[in-house]
Protein backbone atom coordinates (compact mmCIF):
# COMPACT_ATOMS: atom_id res chain seq x y z
CA UNK A 1 0.00 0.00 0.00
CA UNK A 2 2.76 2.32 0.71
CA UNK A 3 4.53 1.23 -2.18
CA UNK A 4 2.52 3.79 -4.44
CA UNK A 5 2.63 7.01 -1.80
CA UNK A 6 6.72 6.59 -1.62
CA UNK A 7 6.79 5.96 -5.66
CA UNK A 8 4.64 9.16 -5.92
CA UNK A 9 6.92 10.86 -3.78
CA UNK A 10 9.75 10.03 -6.01
CA UNK A 11 8.28 10.99 -8.81
CA UNK A 12 7.75 14.43 -7.79
CA UNK A 13 10.91 14.67 -6.03
CA UNK A 14 12.12 14.13 -9.65
CA UNK A 15 10.71 17.33 -10.75
CA UNK A 16 10.82 19.60 -8.16
CA UNK A 17 12.92 22.68 -9.22
CA UNK A 18 13.25 23.68 -5.51
CA UNK A 19 16.67 22.78 -3.37
CA UNK A 20 14.50 23.37 -0.67
CA UNK A 21 11.27 21.30 -0.95
CA UNK A 22 13.93 18.66 -2.54
CA UNK A 23 15.84 18.26 0.29
CA UNK A 24 12.54 18.78 2.90
CA UNK A 25 10.89 15.87 0.73
CA UNK A 26 13.56 13.67 0.07
CA UNK A 27 14.02 13.45 4.00
CA UNK A 28 10.60 12.52 4.69
CA UNK A 29 11.02 9.66 2.18
CA UNK A 30 14.49 8.29 3.82
CA UNK A 31 12.62 8.86 7.71
CA UNK A 32 9.81 7.15 6.37
CA UNK A 33 7.48 9.55 7.24
CA UNK A 34 4.22 7.97 5.93
CA UNK A 35 1.84 10.17 8.08
CA UNK A 36 3.69 13.17 7.04
CA UNK A 37 3.67 12.09 3.31
CA UNK A 38 0.21 10.86 2.85
CA UNK A 39 -1.27 14.39 4.03
CA UNK A 40 1.30 16.02 1.38
CA UNK A 41 0.19 13.36 -1.56
CA UNK A 42 -3.65 13.50 -0.48
CA UNK A 43 -4.28 15.31 -3.50
CA UNK A 44 -3.26 18.75 -5.18
CA UNK A 45 -4.23 21.99 -3.66
CA UNK A 46 -7.24 22.68 -5.32
CA UNK A 47 -7.48 25.95 -7.54
CA UNK A 48 -10.44 28.07 -7.14
CA UNK A 49 -12.13 31.26 -6.89
CA UNK A 50 -9.39 32.53 -4.39
CA UNK A 51 -7.16 31.13 -6.22
CA UNK A 52 -4.63 28.55 -4.62
CA UNK A 53 -3.81 29.28 -0.84
CA UNK A 54 -2.50 26.40 1.80
CA UNK A 55 1.00 25.74 3.67
CA UNK A 56 3.92 25.91 2.39
CA UNK A 57 6.40 22.85 1.89
CA UNK A 58 6.90 19.86 -0.67
CA UNK A 59 4.38 18.03 -2.58
CA UNK A 60 1.00 18.20 -4.44
CA UNK A 61 -0.57 19.36 -1.47
CA UNK A 62 1.15 22.63 -0.17
CA UNK A 63 2.52 25.95 -1.70
CA UNK A 64 5.78 25.25 -3.60
CA UNK A 65 6.87 26.35 -6.85
CA UNK A 66 6.26 23.13 -8.44
CA UNK A 67 2.46 23.47 -7.60
CA UNK A 68 2.96 27.51 -9.00
CA UNK A 69 4.85 26.79 -11.94
CA UNK A 70 1.64 24.65 -12.74
CA UNK A 71 -0.81 27.06 -11.80
CA UNK A 72 0.63 29.38 -14.24
CA UNK A 73 0.94 26.98 -17.09
CA UNK A 74 -2.73 26.53 -16.77
CA UNK A 75 -4.12 30.02 -16.25
CA UNK A 76 -1.91 30.44 -19.62
CA UNK A 77 -3.02 27.88 -21.22
CA UNK A 78 -6.79 29.06 -20.55
CA UNK A 79 -5.90 32.80 -21.77
CA UNK A 80 -4.97 31.28 -25.09
CA UNK A 81 -7.57 29.39 -25.03
CA UNK A 82 -9.67 32.55 -24.79
CA UNK A 83 -7.67 34.76 -27.41
CA UNK A 84 -5.62 36.03 -24.78
CA UNK A 85 -2.21 34.71 -26.52
CA UNK A 86 0.60 37.73 -26.49
CA UNK A 87 -1.47 39.68 -23.98
CA UNK A 88 0.02 40.85 -20.97
CA UNK A 89 0.15 39.30 -17.55
CA UNK A 90 1.12 41.58 -14.29
CA UNK A 91 2.50 39.89 -11.35
CA UNK A 92 2.28 41.37 -7.74
CA UNK A 93 4.07 39.39 -4.75
CA UNK A 94 3.96 40.71 -0.80
CA UNK A 95 6.81 40.12 1.70
CA UNK A 96 6.38 36.49 2.83
CA UNK A 97 8.29 33.49 2.29
CA UNK A 98 8.89 32.18 -1.18
CA UNK A 99 6.27 35.03 -3.00
CA UNK A 100 9.39 36.43 -4.82
CA UNK A 101 10.26 32.91 -6.44
CA UNK A 102 6.61 32.37 -7.27
CA UNK A 103 6.51 35.81 -8.69
CA UNK A 104 9.70 35.04 -11.13
CA UNK A 105 8.33 31.53 -11.68
CA UNK A 106 5.30 33.14 -13.19
CA UNK A 107 7.12 35.40 -15.12
CA UNK A 108 9.08 32.66 -16.71
CA UNK A 109 5.63 30.48 -17.60
CA UNK A 110 4.01 33.20 -18.98
CA UNK A 111 6.78 34.38 -21.11
CA UNK A 112 7.48 30.76 -22.27
CA UNK A 113 4.25 30.55 -23.43
CA UNK A 114 4.28 33.92 -25.52
CA UNK A 115 2.43 35.86 -23.35
CA UNK A 116 4.00 39.26 -21.99
CA UNK A 117 4.81 39.33 -18.82
CA UNK A 118 5.25 42.09 -16.04
CA UNK A 119 6.58 41.98 -12.73
CA UNK A 120 5.67 45.10 -9.95
CA UNK A 121 9.26 45.99 -8.37
CA UNK A 122 8.92 45.02 -5.52
CA UNK A 123 6.65 43.87 -2.56
CA UNK A 124 3.92 45.75 -2.75
CA UNK A 125 0.13 46.37 -1.91
CA UNK A 126 -2.59 44.13 -3.47
CA UNK A 127 -3.98 46.67 -4.62
CA UNK A 128 -1.31 48.15 -6.74
CA UNK A 129 -1.69 45.00 -8.36
CA UNK A 130 -5.27 45.10 -8.79
CA UNK A 131 -4.87 49.05 -10.25
CA UNK A 132 -2.25 48.00 -12.47
CA UNK A 133 -4.24 45.88 -14.22
CA UNK A 134 -6.21 48.09 -15.09
CA UNK A 135 -3.73 50.82 -15.62
CA UNK A 136 -1.43 48.75 -18.06
CA UNK A 137 -4.47 47.49 -20.17
CA UNK A 138 -3.66 43.33 -18.99
CA UNK A 139 -5.24 40.60 -19.74
CA UNK A 140 -4.81 39.41 -16.50
CA UNK A 141 -3.09 39.66 -13.15
CA UNK A 142 -1.40 37.67 -10.62
CA UNK A 143 -0.81 38.84 -7.43
CA UNK A 144 1.15 36.27 -4.52
CA UNK A 145 0.05 36.47 -1.07
CA UNK A 146 -1.78 34.45 1.43
CA UNK A 147 -3.28 38.02 2.83
CA UNK A 148 -3.86 37.54 6.39
CA UNK A 149 -3.13 33.78 6.59
CA UNK A 150 -0.77 32.15 9.23
CA UNK A 151 3.17 33.05 8.42
CA UNK A 152 3.34 29.30 7.52
CA UNK A 153 0.75 29.72 4.60
CA UNK A 154 1.20 31.50 0.61
CA UNK A 155 -0.93 31.50 -1.72
CA UNK A 156 -2.08 32.72 -5.48
CA UNK A 157 -4.64 35.50 -6.76
CA UNK A 158 -5.73 35.46 -9.86
CA UNK A 159 -7.51 38.64 -11.78
CA UNK A 160 -9.11 39.27 -15.33
CA UNK A 161 -8.25 41.97 -17.44
CA UNK A 162 -11.14 43.79 -15.89
CA UNK A 163 -8.96 43.94 -12.39
CA UNK A 164 -11.36 42.21 -10.69
CA UNK A 165 -10.94 38.44 -9.08
CA UNK A 166 -11.79 35.26 -10.98
CA UNK A 167 -15.46 34.32 -10.80
CA UNK A 168 -17.03 30.60 -12.06
CA UNK A 169 -16.47 29.09 -14.38
CA UNK A 170 -13.30 30.84 -15.05
CA UNK A 171 -12.09 28.86 -12.03
CA UNK A 172 -13.09 25.38 -13.21
CA UNK A 173 -11.85 26.15 -16.75
CA UNK A 174 -8.76 26.88 -15.09
CA UNK A 175 -8.32 24.22 -13.17
CA UNK A 176 -8.68 22.20 -15.95
CA UNK A 177 -5.72 23.87 -17.68
CA UNK A 178 -3.82 23.14 -14.78
CA UNK A 179 -4.82 19.60 -14.47
CA UNK A 180 -4.38 18.74 -18.40
CA UNK A 181 -0.17 19.64 -17.62
CA UNK A 182 1.66 16.08 -17.71
CA UNK A 183 5.03 16.80 -16.64
CA UNK A 184 6.62 20.06 -16.14
CA UNK A 185 9.25 19.60 -18.15
CA UNK A 186 6.82 20.04 -20.17
CA UNK A 187 6.08 23.75 -19.33
CA UNK A 188 8.87 26.29 -21.40
CA UNK A 189 10.52 28.47 -18.75
CA UNK A 190 13.02 30.41 -20.38
CA UNK A 191 15.65 32.35 -18.33
CA UNK A 192 14.71 36.09 -19.77
CA UNK A 193 12.13 38.03 -21.55
CA UNK A 194 9.71 38.93 -19.01
CA UNK A 195 9.70 42.82 -17.48
CA UNK A 196 10.54 44.08 -14.42
CA UNK A 197 8.68 47.04 -13.74
CA UNK A 198 9.97 50.76 -12.47
CA UNK A 199 8.35 52.97 -10.00
CA UNK A 200 5.99 54.56 -12.30
CA UNK A 201 3.10 51.67 -11.75
CA UNK A 202 3.41 52.77 -7.70
CA UNK A 203 3.37 56.33 -8.73
CA UNK A 204 1.14 56.14 -10.82
CA UNK A 205 -1.39 54.47 -8.33
CA UNK A 206 -1.07 56.81 -5.52
CA UNK A 207 -1.72 59.71 -7.73
CA UNK A 208 -5.05 57.98 -7.96
CA UNK A 209 -5.17 57.69 -4.79
CA UNK A 210 -5.79 61.77 -4.44
CA UNK A 211 -9.47 61.19 -6.37
CA UNK A 212 -10.93 59.28 -3.10
CA UNK A 213 -10.67 62.64 -1.48
CA UNK A 214 -12.69 65.63 -1.37
CA UNK A 215 -10.63 69.48 -2.81
CA UNK A 216 -10.17 71.32 -0.09
CA UNK A 217 -11.45 68.81 2.93
CA UNK A 218 -10.46 68.94 6.59
CA UNK A 219 -6.69 66.71 6.36
CA UNK A 220 -6.59 67.35 10.36
CA UNK A 221 -7.28 63.87 12.36
CA UNK A 222 -3.65 61.99 13.73
CA UNK A 223 -3.35 58.65 13.11
CA UNK A 224 -1.24 55.59 14.97
CA UNK A 225 -0.77 53.27 12.21
CA UNK A 226 0.38 49.68 11.69
CA UNK A 227 1.60 47.49 8.86
CA UNK A 228 0.84 44.14 10.84
CA UNK A 229 4.68 43.06 9.72
CA UNK A 230 3.22 43.77 5.92
CA UNK A 231 3.79 45.50 2.84
CA UNK A 232 1.52 48.66 3.51
CA UNK A 233 3.93 50.78 5.16
CA UNK A 234 5.69 53.00 2.60
CA UNK A 235 2.64 53.19 0.04
CA UNK A 236 0.70 54.32 3.37
CA UNK A 237 2.73 56.82 4.08
CA UNK A 238 3.56 58.73 0.54
CA UNK A 239 -0.49 58.40 0.05
CA UNK A 240 -0.58 59.99 3.57
CA UNK A 241 2.01 62.51 2.75
CA UNK A 242 0.52 63.43 -0.58
CA UNK A 243 -2.78 63.99 0.99
CA UNK A 244 -1.49 66.34 3.55
CA UNK A 245 -2.49 64.87 6.71
CA UNK A 246 -0.48 64.57 9.65
CA UNK A 247 2.43 62.05 9.23
CA UNK A 248 1.02 58.55 11.28
CA UNK A 249 2.83 57.61 14.23
CA UNK A 250 4.10 53.75 13.40
CA UNK A 251 4.25 51.13 15.47
CA UNK A 252 7.79 50.50 15.40
CA UNK A 253 7.46 46.98 16.41
CA UNK A 254 5.22 45.84 13.07
CA UNK A 255 6.21 48.58 10.86
CA UNK A 256 8.60 46.39 8.34
CA UNK A 257 7.57 43.47 6.43
CA UNK A 258 8.52 40.23 8.16
CA UNK A 259 7.38 36.86 6.69
CA UNK A 260 7.12 35.29 10.51
CA UNK A 261 4.76 38.00 11.74
CA UNK A 262 6.75 37.69 15.60
CA UNK A 263 4.28 39.66 17.72
CA UNK A 264 0.79 38.18 16.52
CA UNK A 265 -0.64 34.63 16.63
CA UNK A 266 -2.44 35.65 13.45
CA UNK A 267 -1.40 38.61 11.25
CA UNK A 268 -4.91 39.64 11.11
CA UNK A 269 -6.71 42.77 12.98
CA UNK A 270 -9.50 40.88 13.33
CA UNK A 271 -7.82 38.64 15.61
CA UNK A 272 -7.34 38.42 19.35
CA UNK A 273 -4.44 40.37 20.36
CA UNK A 274 -3.30 41.62 17.17
CA UNK A 275 -3.89 45.19 18.05
CA UNK A 276 -2.53 45.48 21.59
CA UNK A 277 0.99 47.26 20.35
CA UNK A 278 -0.92 49.57 18.15
CA UNK A 279 -3.59 50.27 21.41
CA UNK A 280 -0.38 50.70 23.17
CA UNK A 281 1.32 53.33 20.94
CA UNK A 282 -1.84 54.92 21.03
CA UNK A 283 -1.90 55.53 24.33
CA UNK A 284 1.38 57.12 23.89
CA UNK A 285 0.75 59.21 21.29
CA UNK A 286 -2.73 60.59 21.34
CA UNK A 287 -4.45 60.35 17.90
CA UNK A 288 -7.47 60.47 16.94
CA UNK A 289 -7.56 57.47 15.31
CA UNK A 290 -5.51 53.66 14.97
CA UNK A 291 -5.43 52.36 11.36
CA UNK A 292 -3.76 48.87 10.67
CA UNK A 293 -3.91 47.28 7.36
CA UNK A 294 -2.94 43.79 6.78
CA UNK A 295 0.21 42.16 5.45
CA UNK A 296 -1.15 42.32 1.61
CA UNK A 297 -2.66 45.75 3.00
CA UNK A 298 -6.27 45.06 0.69
CA UNK A 299 -7.97 45.94 4.13
CA UNK A 300 -8.33 48.37 6.95
CA UNK A 301 -8.66 47.95 10.25
CA UNK A 302 -9.99 51.27 12.28
CA UNK A 303 -9.90 52.01 15.87
CA UNK A 304 -11.28 54.95 18.01
CA UNK A 305 -11.25 55.94 22.11
CA UNK A 306 -14.28 54.65 23.82
CA UNK A 307 -14.44 56.17 26.98
CA UNK A 308 -11.17 55.68 28.45
CA UNK A 309 -9.32 53.28 26.24
CA UNK A 310 -9.31 52.14 22.60
CA UNK A 311 -11.46 49.76 20.90
CA UNK A 312 -11.78 48.34 17.42
CA UNK A 313 -14.57 49.38 15.27
CA UNK A 314 -16.22 46.42 13.47
CA UNK A 315 -16.03 46.23 9.52
CA UNK A 316 -19.74 47.18 9.16
CA UNK A 317 -19.15 50.01 11.21
CA UNK A 318 -16.51 51.66 8.97
CA UNK A 319 -18.57 50.12 6.16
CA UNK A 320 -21.66 52.39 7.19
CA UNK A 321 -19.39 55.16 8.21
CA UNK A 322 -17.77 55.57 4.91
CA UNK A 323 -21.07 55.01 3.02
CA UNK A 324 -22.58 58.17 5.16
CA UNK A 325 -19.57 59.90 4.12
CA UNK A 326 -19.74 59.59 0.61
CA UNK A 327 -23.94 60.29 0.67
CA UNK A 328 -22.76 63.88 2.55
CA UNK A 329 -19.92 64.02 -0.34
CA UNK A 330 -22.90 63.48 -2.98
CA UNK A 331 -21.83 60.28 -4.80
CA UNK A 332 -23.34 58.97 -7.05
CA UNK A 333 -23.79 55.32 -8.16
CA UNK A 334 -24.16 51.82 -6.84
CA UNK A 335 -23.17 50.78 -3.33
CA UNK A 336 -23.04 46.89 -2.98
CA UNK A 337 -22.19 44.33 0.26
CA UNK A 338 -22.24 40.68 0.27
CA UNK A 339 -25.28 38.61 2.41
CA UNK A 340 -22.70 38.35 5.74
CA UNK A 341 -22.46 42.50 6.02
CA UNK A 342 -25.09 44.61 8.16
CA UNK A 343 -28.39 45.28 6.75
CA UNK A 344 -27.83 48.98 7.60
CA UNK A 345 -25.78 50.15 4.19
CA UNK A 346 -29.12 49.10 2.27
CA UNK A 347 -31.00 51.82 4.45
CA UNK A 348 -28.43 54.02 4.10
CA UNK A 349 -28.34 53.95 -0.07
CA UNK A 350 -32.25 53.67 0.18
CA UNK A 351 -32.33 57.03 2.21
CA UNK A 352 -30.00 58.46 -0.47
CA UNK A 353 -32.12 57.47 -3.64
CA UNK A 354 -28.95 55.40 -4.65
CA UNK A 355 -29.20 51.97 -6.44
CA UNK A 356 -27.81 49.01 -3.97
CA UNK A 357 -26.88 45.53 -4.51
CA UNK A 358 -26.08 42.52 -1.85
CA UNK A 359 -23.72 39.91 -3.85
CA UNK A 360 -22.29 36.37 -2.37
CA UNK A 361 -18.96 36.88 -0.04
CA UNK A 362 -15.76 38.45 -1.74
CA UNK A 363 -15.07 41.28 -3.73
CA UNK A 364 -14.89 39.21 -6.44
CA UNK A 365 -18.84 39.17 -6.64
CA UNK A 366 -18.88 42.95 -5.38
CA UNK A 367 -16.69 44.07 -7.61
CA UNK A 368 -18.92 42.98 -10.55
CA UNK A 369 -22.13 45.09 -9.64
CA UNK A 370 -22.70 47.15 -12.49
CA UNK A 371 -22.33 50.94 -11.98
CA UNK A 372 -20.38 50.44 -8.38
CA UNK A 373 -19.44 53.64 -6.16
CA UNK A 374 -18.98 51.88 -3.20
CA UNK A 375 -18.85 48.34 -2.25
CA UNK A 376 -17.47 47.05 1.66
CA UNK A 377 -17.62 43.72 3.43
CA UNK A 378 -17.79 43.14 7.08
CA UNK A 379 -14.22 41.60 6.93
CA UNK A 380 -12.93 44.73 7.02
CA UNK A 381 -12.83 45.36 2.93
CA UNK A 382 -13.73 48.53 1.53
CA UNK A 383 -13.67 49.70 -2.46
CA UNK A 384 -13.72 53.07 -2.78
CA UNK A 385 -12.32 54.03 -5.77
CA UNK A 386 -13.28 51.01 -7.97
CA UNK A 387 -12.72 52.62 -11.30
CA UNK A 388 -9.29 52.66 -9.78
CA UNK A 389 -8.81 49.62 -7.87
CA UNK A 390 -11.86 47.28 -8.74
CA UNK A 391 -11.32 45.25 -5.51
CA UNK A 392 -10.85 45.91 -1.65
CA UNK A 393 -8.36 48.65 -0.69
CA UNK A 394 -6.58 49.23 2.53
CA UNK A 395 -4.79 52.40 1.13
CA UNK A 396 -7.64 54.68 -0.18
CA UNK A 397 -10.16 52.91 2.44
CA UNK A 398 -7.56 54.32 5.27
CA UNK A 399 -7.55 58.16 3.43
CA UNK A 400 -11.15 58.17 3.40
CA UNK A 401 -11.62 57.47 7.03
CA UNK A 402 -8.76 59.85 8.12
CA UNK A 403 -10.81 62.50 5.89
CA UNK A 404 -14.47 61.82 7.54
CA UNK A 405 -12.39 61.64 10.87
CA UNK A 406 -10.90 65.33 10.19
CA UNK A 407 -13.74 66.41 9.26
CA UNK A 408 -15.87 65.53 12.25
CA UNK A 409 -12.90 66.71 14.10
CA UNK A 410 -13.40 69.99 12.82
CA UNK A 411 -17.22 69.67 14.10
CA UNK A 412 -16.06 68.53 17.58
CA UNK A 413 -17.42 65.20 16.66
CA UNK A 414 -15.97 61.92 16.60
CA UNK A 415 -16.63 58.54 14.30
CA UNK A 416 -19.02 57.60 17.53
CA UNK A 417 -21.33 60.88 17.17
CA UNK A 418 -21.95 59.61 13.42
CA UNK A 419 -22.33 55.85 14.11
CA UNK A 420 -25.05 57.25 17.30
CA UNK A 421 -26.82 59.79 14.35
CA UNK A 422 -26.91 56.42 12.13
CA UNK A 423 -28.42 54.62 14.89
CA UNK A 424 -31.30 57.14 15.58
CA UNK A 425 -31.88 57.67 11.97
CA UNK A 426 -31.84 54.04 10.99
CA UNK A 427 -31.94 51.87 13.38
CA UNK A 428 -29.83 50.61 15.82
CA UNK A 429 -27.33 47.86 13.66
CA UNK A 430 -25.47 45.31 16.00
CA UNK A 431 -23.75 42.89 14.24
CA UNK A 432 -21.55 39.30 15.47
CA UNK A 433 -19.52 36.72 14.47
CA UNK A 434 -19.38 33.20 15.72
CA UNK A 435 -16.79 31.76 14.49
CA UNK A 436 -15.21 28.29 14.61
CA UNK A 437 -11.22 27.37 13.48
CA UNK A 438 -10.87 23.79 13.50
CA UNK A 439 -8.03 20.74 12.63
CA UNK A 440 -10.15 18.77 11.05
CA UNK A 441 -12.84 20.40 7.95
CA UNK A 442 -15.08 17.81 8.54
CA UNK A 443 -16.57 19.01 11.48
CA UNK A 444 -17.37 21.95 9.48
CA UNK A 445 -19.31 19.81 6.67
CA UNK A 446 -20.90 18.17 10.07
CA UNK A 447 -21.98 21.08 11.76
CA UNK A 448 -23.84 21.92 7.75
CA UNK A 449 -25.32 18.55 7.76
CA UNK A 450 -26.95 19.30 10.95
CA UNK A 451 -28.40 22.81 10.70
CA UNK A 452 -29.78 21.36 6.93
CA UNK A 453 -31.25 17.75 8.41
CA UNK A 454 -32.39 19.93 11.97
CA UNK A 455 -32.71 23.47 11.00
CA UNK A 456 -33.35 25.60 14.56
CA UNK A 457 -36.94 27.12 14.42
CA UNK A 458 -36.16 29.72 16.88
CA UNK A 459 -33.20 31.39 18.15
CA UNK A 460 -32.58 33.43 21.40
CA UNK A 461 -36.39 33.02 21.41
CA UNK A 462 -36.99 34.55 18.27
CA UNK A 463 -38.67 32.83 15.60
CA UNK A 464 -36.73 32.38 12.27
CA UNK A 465 -39.52 33.37 9.79
CA UNK A 466 -37.52 32.32 7.00
CA UNK A 467 -35.08 29.81 5.76
CA UNK A 468 -32.97 30.24 3.14
CA UNK A 469 -30.72 27.04 2.04
CA UNK A 470 -28.41 29.03 -0.21
CA UNK A 471 -26.84 25.78 -2.20
CA UNK A 472 -30.24 26.47 -4.06
CA UNK A 473 -29.31 29.80 -5.36
CA UNK A 474 -31.97 32.62 -5.44
CA UNK A 475 -33.51 35.08 -7.58
CA UNK A 476 -30.77 37.38 -7.13
CA UNK A 477 -27.67 35.21 -5.82
CA UNK A 478 -25.93 32.39 -7.64
CA UNK A 479 -25.82 29.19 -5.27
CA UNK A 480 -23.30 28.71 -2.77
CA UNK A 481 -22.46 26.48 0.39
CA UNK A 482 -24.47 29.06 2.82
CA UNK A 483 -27.47 29.33 5.24
CA UNK A 484 -29.45 32.61 5.51
CA UNK A 485 -31.93 32.89 8.44
CA UNK A 486 -34.29 35.59 8.73
CA UNK A 487 -35.67 36.79 12.33
CA UNK A 488 -38.10 39.50 13.71
CA UNK A 489 -35.64 41.61 14.09
CA UNK A 490 -32.43 39.83 13.16
CA UNK A 491 -30.48 38.24 10.22
CA UNK A 492 -27.90 34.85 10.68
CA UNK A 493 -25.83 33.52 7.68
CA UNK A 494 -23.57 30.35 8.28
CA UNK A 495 -20.87 29.69 6.19
CA UNK A 496 -17.88 27.55 5.71
CA UNK A 497 -14.55 30.03 4.84
CA UNK A 498 -13.07 30.25 1.93
CA UNK A 499 -9.59 30.89 2.99
CA UNK A 500 -9.24 29.74 5.97
CA UNK A 501 -10.20 26.28 8.09
CA UNK A 502 -13.10 27.94 9.73
CA UNK A 503 -16.96 28.03 9.91
CA UNK A 504 -18.58 31.30 10.10
CA UNK A 505 -22.06 32.28 11.43
CA UNK A 506 -22.99 36.29 10.54
CA UNK A 507 -25.36 37.77 13.21
CA UNK A 508 -26.89 41.07 13.30
CA UNK A 509 -29.86 42.29 15.15
CA UNK A 510 -31.67 45.82 14.50
CA UNK A 511 -33.27 47.52 17.56
CA UNK A 512 -35.55 50.65 16.56
CA UNK A 513 -34.11 53.38 18.35
CA UNK A 514 -36.05 57.14 18.70
CA UNK A 515 -33.84 59.69 20.08
CA UNK A 516 -29.75 59.36 21.71
CA UNK A 517 -31.03 59.17 25.20
CA UNK A 518 -32.25 55.14 23.97
CA UNK A 519 -28.98 54.44 22.53
CA UNK A 520 -27.25 52.62 26.03
CA UNK A 521 -30.78 50.64 26.40
CA UNK A 522 -30.89 49.85 23.19
CA UNK A 523 -26.65 48.18 23.11
CA UNK A 524 -27.63 46.59 26.15
CA UNK A 525 -30.44 44.66 24.54
CA UNK A 526 -28.56 44.17 21.46
CA UNK A 527 -25.63 42.49 23.26
CA UNK A 528 -27.89 39.95 25.30
CA UNK A 529 -29.47 39.47 21.80
CA UNK A 530 -26.41 38.81 19.94
CA UNK A 531 -25.06 36.56 23.14
CA UNK A 532 -28.18 34.36 23.00
CA UNK A 533 -28.18 33.86 19.11
CA UNK A 534 -24.61 33.02 19.30
CA UNK A 535 -25.32 30.62 22.17
CA UNK A 536 -28.59 28.90 20.42
CA UNK A 537 -27.07 28.68 16.95
CA UNK A 538 -23.37 26.87 18.36
CA UNK A 539 -25.67 24.47 19.99
CA UNK A 540 -28.49 23.79 16.68
CA UNK A 541 -25.06 23.73 14.94
CA UNK A 542 -22.83 21.22 17.48
CA UNK A 543 -19.96 23.71 17.74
Amino acid sequence: MHDELFARAHAWLAEDPDPETRDELAKLIEAREVTELADRFAGTLQFGTAGLRGELGAGPNRMNRAVVIRAAAGLAAYLKKHGRAGGLVVIGYDARHKSADFARDTATVMTGAGLRAAVLPRPLPTPVLAFAIRHLGAVAGVEVTASHNPPRDNGYKVYLGDGSQIVPPADAEIAAEIDAIAALADVPRPEEGWEVLGEDVPDAYLARTDAVLAPGSARTARTVYTAMHGVGKDTLLAAFARAGFPEPVLVAEQAEPDPDFPTVAFPNPEEPGAMDLAFATAREAGPDLIIANDPDADRCAVAVRDGGDWRMLRGDEVGALLAAHLVRRGARGAFAESIVSSSLLGRIAEKAGLPYEETLTGFKWIARVEGLRYGYEEALGYCVDPDGVRDKDGITAALLITELASQLKEEGRTLLDLLDDLAVEHGLHATDQLSVRVEDLSLIAAAMRRLREQPPTQLAGLAITRAEDLTQGTDRLPPTDGLRYTLDGARVVVRPSGTEPKLKCYLEVVIPVATHTELPVARTTARDRLTAIKRDLSNAAGI
